[in-house]
């Protein structure tokens, strides 16, 4: 869901005009981020699902820290809480909205591998719905995602740029930027670049 979480990004991006691009594609994968430390250090790991090939659902993923739902909160507050002091409110809301959004996108592909508590404290039933057991319909859904990103974007950045009287092929390039990047990363996600 790389390059879903991206799409999602410039969605917000196309709504909260205030809030840098940069930050907001930060954000959206600021769980991930965390999880790379901890997976070098095997705190948190993954395991290759028996007879699955590629990272569309090719793993069992246990990020039982950074992509428990709790874990979850609270590494998307802290990391809203660390833009306050400088942009605002507002714009920390939702930097910790769109990283936590990460953790809803997630839960719509993974697997069960999603914990509740951190550490899988309490050995409750992990999470996920399993769209990545269906490789087309999990590649379609990401697709519309980044697809429907770069159009709102686009469409919130044209606005702005014909109001302004300038800056109109800078907003365009941009959103096609968005889509092409996107396209590439989830076409190297299909091809299983990334798992």
């Amino acid at each position: 869901m790389i390059a879903g979480h991206f799409g999602f990004a410039a969605i917000v991006k196309s709504r909260e005009k205030k809030v840098p691009l940069w930050s907001l594609m930060l954000a959206t994968v600021w769980l991930d981020i965390v999880f790379i430390p901890l997976l070098a250090m095997k705190i948190e790991t993954f395991k290759p699902v028996p007879g699955a090939t590629g990272s569309y659902g090719g793993n069992y993923i246990y990020a039982d820290y950074t992509h428990s739902l709790l874990g979850a909160l609270v590494v998307s507050a802290v990391f809203g809480l660390f833009f306050a002091p400088r942009w605002g409110k507002r714009c920390a809301v939702v930097l910790g909205l769109v990283s936590f959004s990460h953790w809803v996108l997630d839960l719509v592909v993974h697997r069960h591998d999603m914990p509740l508590l951190p550490g899988n404290l309490g050995n409750l039933p992990r999470l996920g719905f399993g769209l990545w057991q269906f490789k087309t319909a999990s590649v379609i859904v990401e697709l519309l995602l980044v697809v429907l990103g770069a159009w709102c974007y686009w469409q919130a950045a044209n606005a702005v740029t014909t109001a302004a009287q300038r800056g109109r092929s800078r907003a365009t390039i941009s959103a096609v930027l968005i889509l092409l990047c996107g396209v590439a990363v989830l076409a190297m996600d299909a091809m299983g670049t990334f798992g």
